[in-house]
């Protein structure tokens, strides 16, 4: 190739830009974790010309409006490689600046070392721990078709493209989520495999022989491997076209690349992180045709290629914006799924219980959930297995399947890990808002998908029930202790355990309002309706006065849940003895730790000793309280009403603690 003193090539026949295209883009995947003196060279290096064809050639955009909702979708799984993605959003005209990728994985970027959903234009999930974003992308495809059923392909019609690497298809969740894929026959999905045989360790040969298409052929997907042909671009095109037209099966397209590609260090684990010296750059960039002497270096003729092909598709664009008023759906129909927001008046079509009725929260759950799957259009979702048992039936929606892809009832299987990440690709496709079902003590196996789902303020709703040793009969295996507290110190996920059935319509209130995920748990028993609990600005605020003695208290009684009515009822016997006793419920500690300290104070005042009673570990409950009951220990497998009563969950304990908690509290004044 010949040079001129700008570094523009003389030579612009497409095939020669392409090439230097990609080149262009391994540099960046050199330079920006050199300059980090962190980062993933290798994957980025490989995987140029995949990227290269899904920008210019393959997917649907518009770069200059990210948030068109009938975009394609894409999504790296292996979010090792971020800097791939951030150099194809840059150089297609996205919200970055070249600036960005020089500060790759600095204080304050956009381009931190794992792509985060609502922090980086263009970034659709948060990936990093492996195998999420593969099930998030199913979660999309879901919403997608789901979407596509309800409203028209005029409105609703694109692809979710994944790139995912061997480490992905390792980890269990991509197993659940491509099974369940599969099983839907979610034909908008299409995965590309970076098969390129080497992981941290050193080779996958030393921990994975698996024969990865036959195993994703037995799950019902379409499997196309192309082989050594990394680098062909037509190829690439070929077979990721071919799987755009399959329409009732997931597609992956496998290609065998070479990590480091064209180094000196390819198809070596080193290469994997950070490892190439500047002599080796230098020599990498030589190789490249590249300018060896100048870092993130993009000539003029390449970056206008590429920005031209971030905006190839602003017409379709602009004709998808004048079809949505042409279209016969309610506007407020399509507005509320986007928004993911109720129609008019959904609030007042919510349930109520009246005093003394005995119900599960579970049951008065899904009552409130029938109700809003009817008044707010983006709701869809289920249960792992356990749909009737958590409250997660929705009736008269359809079941979710390739033959009733408008379908809002999605049977999830027992497949906890990839439901919660299946629910996150759904909510941050935007148009739903998913819910999903399970034990509370299976919020363990859901884990790594709630953390990201708080991490990326994606709206999913978790329903997780049978909320306490209540369970009695299952055992210590079922019976949760220490995962309220776990799941409450998660940040950005309020986590609702509401007193009874009409608190429990406060909490999904809040949920469908809120900006973030929730959690709601849910009795397996029933529990009486309180005096006291449907005001909902109560439940919002997370914690609030539910009984007040006529004269100042002597003593705070703070419960959350099933514990509440336990509260009231030990109240009422202190009573008898002349104390003056206040009850709180609290059903969200994180709504009450945001409200201001005026009102914190005029709840719990510092001055009133308070007792916390929840029959689960204590952890956390020093900030509140002087005394907490609760359970510090496994359960045990008896009758639930047995095992709170051996536990110490009853009235007596709580009689029995608050009358030496204000004796010991008169000794020390």
């Amino acid at each position: 190739m010949v040079w001129v003193r700008n570094h523009e090539f003389l030579i612009v026949k497409k095939q020669d830009l392409e090439r230097l295209a990609i080149s262009v883009i391994r540099g960046l995947a050199m330079d920006a974790p050199h300059t980090a003196r962190s980062g993933h060279q290798g994957t980025a290096m490989a995987l140029a010309p995949l990227a290269h064809v899904l920008w210019t050639r393959t997917m649907i955009y518009d770069s200059s409006l990210p948030s068109w909702p009938n975009r394609d979708r894409f999504i790296l799984s292996a979010g090792h490689a971020s800097i791939l993605l951030y150099s194809m959003l840059y150089l297609t005209g996205y919200q970055l600046k070249l600036e960005d990728l020089q500060n790759f994985r600095k204080l304050g970027s956009l381009t931190p070392g794992h792509p985060e959903a609502k922090h980086t234009p263009g970034v659709e999930v948060t990936t990093g721990p492996l195998g999420q974003g593969l099930a998030n992308g199913v979660g999309m495809a879901i919403a997608e078709r789901n979407l596509r059923a309800r409203f028209g392909s005029d409105l609703c019609d694109h692809r979710i493209w994944v790139i995912c690497s061997d480490g992905d298809l390792e980890e269990g969740i991509s197993h659940e989520a491509a099974s369940l894929a599969g099983h839907l026959g979610l034909g908008k999905l299409i995965v590309a495999y970076d098969d390129n045989h080497i992981t941290i360790d050193g080779p996958t040969e030393l921990a994975l022989t698996d024969r990865t298409s036959e195993r994703f052929e037995s799950y019902g997907w379409h499997v196309n491997d192309l082989g050594e042909k990394g680098e062909d671009l037509d190829a690439i095109e070929s077979a990721l076209s071919e799987a755009s037209e399959i329409e009732n099966q997931p597609s992956l397209v496998i290609l065998r690349t070479h990590i480091g590609t064209p180094s000196s260090h390819i198809d070596t684990a080193k290469v994997h992180g950070y490892s190439l010296t500047d002599q080796e750059i230098i020599a990498t960039k030589e190789t490249l045709d590249l300018p060896s002497n100048e870092d993130f270096w993009i000539p003029n003729n390449v970056l206008e290629f590429y920005r031209q092909a971030g905006i190839r598709n602003s017409a379709v664009r602009i004709n998808w914006e004048k079809q949505i008023d042409k279209e016969d759906h309610p506007q407020s129909e399509w507005l509320a799924v986007q928004n993911g927001s109720g129609l008019p008046g959904w609030e007042k079509e919510l349930p109520k219980w009246n005093v003394g009725e005995s119900v599960a929260t579970r049951k008065a759950s899904n009552a409130c959930l029938q109700s809003l799957t009817n008044n707010v259009p983006g709701i869809i979702g289920g249960g792992a297995d356990l749909t009737s048992n958590t409250g997660t039936t929705i009736t008269g929606h359809g079941i979710q399947s390739y033959s009733c892809p408008e379908g809002r009832q999605i049977y999830f299987g027992i497949r906890e890990h990839a439901m919660g990440a299946i629910s996150n690709g759904m909510a941050l496709h935007s148009g739903m808002r998913p819910v999903t079902g399970t034990f509370l003590v299976f919020s363990d196996y859901m884990r790594g998908a709630v953390r990201l789902a708080a991490l990326s303020q994606a709206r999913s709703i978790f329903i997780w029930s049978h909320d306490s040793v209540a369970v009695g009969e299952d055992g210590p295996t079922h019976q949760p202790i220490e995962h309220i507290a776990s799941l409450r110190v998660i940040p950005g996920i309020d986590v609702f355990r509401p007193a009874d059935a009409n608190e429990t319509v406060g909490a999904w209130k809040a949920a469908i309002q809120n900006d973030k995920p929730t959690a709601l748990l849910l009795t397996r028993q029933d529990v009486n309706v309180l005096e006291g609990t449907a005001n909902h600005s109560n439940v919002a605020q997370g914690g609030y006065i539910l009984l007040e003695p006529s004269k100042t208290p002597d003593i705070t009684l703070l419960a959350t849940g099933s514990e509440v009515s336990i509260a009231v009822e030990a109240s009422h016997e202190l009573s008898k003895s002349g104390l003056q006793v206040r009850v709180v419920s609290m059903p969200c500690i994180e709504r009450f730790e945001i409200q201001t300290r005026e009102y914190q104070e005029s709840i719990l005042p510092n001055r009133i000793p308070t007792i916390s009673i929840e029959a689960a570990s204590t952890f956390g409950w020093s900030r509140w309280a002087d005394i907490s009951i609760g359970i510090d220990r496994f359960g045990i497998s008896a009758p639930g009403p047995e095992v709170l009563t051996e536990l110490g969950i009853t009235k007596e304990a709580i009689i029995k603690t608050a009358k030496q908690l204000l004796q010991d509290e008169r000794k020390d004044f």
